[in-house]
């Protein structure tokens, strides 16, 4: 399929009967770009939670929201409130087959669905905006950057604080040698979904609800479920405690972990790690754990040493030597701790107030400016982006291998235990039952492609 599609058709002006002209083929560069004078036709895909928040970002940014997609008019009715005049579908196949007029889309259902929706809309030529994390599994991070890069279109994952102020500084710090050698890094995020999510369900009926009340009107279940395992509607999974189910989401190191390790990957030039350890508190068949310990380690790049990467769920890790006492670390929620030979850079959970913690006798002061700085938001970094026919910052190409990262923690996670990683040839060398985790197996009628 090509990806210029010609999006739409526009009536000029300027006579009495006024001229349908259709814009010509060489108006679009190669990456499927609209001209800078013409707003963004934008479709959501889920639009009940964030994407509603989105969906208002990229309407003031210069977006205009023609479409809205959702399972459940009751969850999505704030945004098909505000956008009244925006045409309403259920099913994203659909809506892709038949409304040509969408230049890009917005994909902010649960992150089971991410991968075969995202996919879908690149291979229609349409820009995807996708909601973190940017999929569920290992195998699906792969191929979506494959896809995105193929297809030429413009694509952008859904962490804000990759077009921040705190993560570009702390990756000028790094890169100017502020802290000297780095060697290890500690991230961490505080909160868990208990009592909210699977631990309250687990309490009141055991791991799975035993009761089966009717879907609720409004609701296509079937459309809900997806590409995952058929099981009866319950309240324990939509909405939004769907992020603690295996089958559903991908717990809090697709939730956070997504945001904090940005920039662990992205100022450590971080690849395939050699081995992922994890340990695991609570850990059951359906849901993600109450808390664990990931630690990766990586081999050298380029001029950078090996690294220990260690990420703390739903716990905080050791309060580094050479702190001062009542120094806050990071957020109320989490943070991010690199530790140099000169220092220590601590940042928030989505990389905000960085500080610079000097031993004695180094010297600070502010890093100079190798990165270029995003005006306004990370929507309308994309928006400019797709306009300008250029890649955003946070593109598949880079937010899939940080997807690859952050999913392959929940991989080590279900079998609590050190696995070593074949990063080209995804898969794991050491325990071939954790395969099973790196990709899964889509329920009848539903296909990654």
């Amino acid at each position: 399929m090509a990806v210029n599609e010609i999006s739409r058709r526009r009536v000029l002006a300027g006579s009495a009967a006024a001229a349908l002209t259709v814009v010509p083929d060489h108006v679009l560069s190669a990456r499927g770009k609209v001209p800078p004078s013409e707003k963004i036709n934008v479709a959501g895909i889920g639009v009940g939670g964030m994407g509603y928040g989105n969906l208002r970002t990229i309407s003031r940014d210069g977006g205009h929201v023609i479409a809205l997609c959702d399972v459940d008019l009751k969850y999505a009715a704030r945004s098909l409130n505000h956008f009244k005049s925006a045409k309403r579908h259920t099913d994203y196949r659909k809506m892709l087959a038949s409304q040509k007029d969408i230049d890009a889309v917005l994909v902010a259902t649960p992150d089971h669905t991410h991968a075969v929706i995202s996919v879908a809309a690149m291979k229609a030529g349409k820009h995807v905006f996708t909601q973190k994390p940017l999929t569920h599994t290992v195998n699906e991070a792969r191929v979506l950057a494959q896809v995105a890069k193929t297809t030429g279109v413009t694509t952008q994952m859904g962490i804000q604080g990759h077009s921040g102020e705190g993560n570009r500084i702390i990756c000028e710090w790094i890169w100017d040698g502020a802290i000297g050698t780095i060697r290890e890094v500690d991230a961490w995020c505080t909160l868990s979904y208990y009592p909210w999510g699977h631990a309250y369900w687990s309490s009141k009926w055991g791991r799975l609800p035993k009761d089966k009340p009717p879907v609720p009107q409004g609701l296509n279940w079937d459309l809900w479920i997806g590409p995952a395992p058929m099981r009866p509607y319950h309240r324990a999974y939509h909405p939004q405690t769907w992020r603690a189910w295996l089958d559903f989401g991908s717990g809090m190191m697709g939730d956070r972990g997504a945001h904090t390790l940005d920039v662990v990957f992205w100022a450590l030039k971080l690849g395939h790690p050699v081995s992922v350890d994890a340990t695991s508190m609570g850990l059951n068949p359906d849901t993600h754990p109450l808390s664990s310990i990931v630690t990766y380690e990586y081999g050298a790049r380029g001029q950078m040493p090996p690294v220990t990467v260690r990420w703390y769920d739903g716990l905080k890790p050791p309060r580094p030597a050479g702190v001062p006492a009542g120094k806050r670390l990071g957020d109320a929620g989490g943070g991010v701790i690199f530790k140099g030979d000169k220092g220590m850079i601590v940042g928030g959970i989505y990389g905000g107030g960085p500080q610079l913690i000097l031993k004695s006798g180094a010297r600070g002061g502010r890093p100079p400016r190798v990165l270029p700085r995003v005006r306004g938001s990370h929507e309308k970094d994309w928006l400019d982006a797709c306009k300008a026919g250029k890649p955003a910052g946070a593109h598949f190409g880079y937010s899939g291998p940080l997807t690859e990262m952050t999913a392959l923690a929940n991989v080590a996670k279900r079998v609590n235990t050190r696995i070593t990683w074949d990063g080209p040839n995804l898969k794991v060398t050491n325990l071939p039952q954790a395969n099973t985790y790196v990709r899964k197996t889509y329920r009848q009628g539903w296909t990654l492609g």
